[in-house]
């Protein structure tokens, strides 16, 4: 909204260092510094709400030291992060943008779902809260809208030389020539084009990219026609499985606030280096016009978790609920496929993998040797497995701490393998 302001007034004349507003820069900062502000400023207004309300947290009774301490926490506080994200974003970003539609739509859709569903087990007194159906029906719409508006949408574009791009048959949306200098100093002149394609950077393979049509080898003639039917349910199934993650991973004070910031700063620098011409070139991963505008989003994204997490460090005076965590496991899923980098979530989002997967490995087993032996067992003291280390007697702030350590690692990993080829 302010954008376009200043951009009037910049058009007009009207007001001096107007054009700073044409910086992502600089908007990037101001929306990081404004959802901090209102994270940690209307955050204890929202609190103190919702301690009215007696909007409080039912722990169960699970053997955890410290547990009974948090009865009563207010919980749903992940209303403060979806506003500290929105608000910034809708004031600083560009909202024609279709990245920045999109990501609004996956804030909102996940933070709803979140919301009923944590609306049902604090005032409907349902320790289930809504069935699992339905959250999965809401994980599906959500990966539809991305999937189809991703093969679809004439603004989601890849940069790519036009031979390549009429090589492998795909539609291009806008033609131009650039000019480039070879090492020697020689100008020379490029064939670009911006084509619709399903085209995803992979870590650790030589070209770093790959195209889902691929996968349809066996269809000889118009690959990228059927390319939805691989590409729609990948990504229907990464908007699911990492938005479970997350849901998982939020089980200790601070913990997937934490994490959700250091994954947004990683994300963020593949925001900006993908939305760069100059330095997606030399890094050698696909340059996605129109992309750079996701710094904004980002930027508020981690001012809002960093904000949050003023409140919800230990001792947490705010839980975060389903309505947090469901819509920051969407929000990080959906980031990763706009910015194509999906195939980077088993490392960048490596602690939610291990959460889901002890989960599973739980589950599995103890399902597994009840059948053949009468009798359940454990491969872990509990899970998800921040539930293991707490039984094994490591106090809460030494896990997260830990885990914020290893999140770090994995995001500079995730880094990394730009350049390892």
């Amino acid at each position: 909204m302010l954008y376009y302001i200043f951009e009037f007034l910049e058009r007009n004349n009207d007001l001096p260092g107007a054009g700073l507003f044409q910086f992502i820069s600089f908007r990037a900062g101001m929306a990081m510094i404004l959802s901090l502000f209102i994270a940690t400023v209307f955050g204890s207004l929202i609190i103190k709400k919702l301690r009215t309300l007696q909007i409080g947290e039912t722990v169960r009774e699970l053997g955890l030291e410290g547990q009974k301490i948090k009865e009563g926490t207010p919980t749903m506080g992940g209303i403060i992060i979806i506003i500290s994200i929105l608000i910034p974003c809708l004031l600083l970003a560009k909202l024609h943008n279709i990245y920045i539609i999109l990501m609004l739509i996956a804030t909102v859709w996940m933070a709803v779902i979140g919301f009923v569903d944590d609306y049902i087990k604090v005032f409907r007194k349902n320790k289930k809260g809504l069935h699992g159906k339905f959250k999965v029906i809401g994980q599906i719409g959500l990966g539809l809208i991305i999937g189809v508006t991703m093969i679809v949408h004439d603004d989601v574009v890849v940069r790519l030389p036009v031979q390549k791009a009429k090589e492998y048959n795909y539609e291009i949306v806008k033609q131009f020539q650039i000019e480039e200098k070879t090492p020697v100093g020689v100008s020379i002149k490029k064939e670009i084009a911006y084509a619709k394609t399903t085209l995803t950077n992979v870590p650790f393979l030589k070209d770093n990219a790959m195209d889902y049509a691929d996968v349809l080898w066996f269809i000889n003639k118009n690959k990228t026609k059927w390319v939805w039917l691989i590409f729609v349910p990948l990504v229907i199934i990464v908007v699911s499985a990492v938005s479970n993650g997350a849901n998982l991973t939020d089980g200790l004070d601070g913990l997937l606030s934490g994490l959700a910031a250091i994954i947004g700063a990683t994300l963020g620098i593949f925001a900006y280096v993908s939305g760069n011409a100059m330095t997606a070139d030399y890094l050698n991963i696909l340059y996605i016009p129109y992309s750079g505008e996701l710094v904004i989003y980002i930027a508020s994204f981690i001012g809002a978790c960093t904000g949050f997490l003023w409140y919800n460090s230990y001792p947490a005076k705010v839980f975060m609920g389903d309505t947090g965590s469901l819509a920051i496991g969407g929000i990080i899923a959906s980031l990763a496929i706009v910015l194509r980098k999906e195939l980077l979530i088993p490392i960048l989002c490596g602690i939610f993998l291990v959460e889901a997967l002890s989960v599973i490995i739980q589950v599995s087993y103890f399902k597994y040797t009840r059948k053949k032996y009468g009798e359940g067992r454990r491969v872990f003291l509990m899970s998800p497995i921040h539930h293991h280390y707490q039984k094994k007697g490591y106090h809460e702030v030494k896990i997260v701490t830990r885990f914020w350590i290893v999140g770090v690692f994995l995001a500079i990993l995730s880094i990394i393998t730009l350049k390892i080829r």
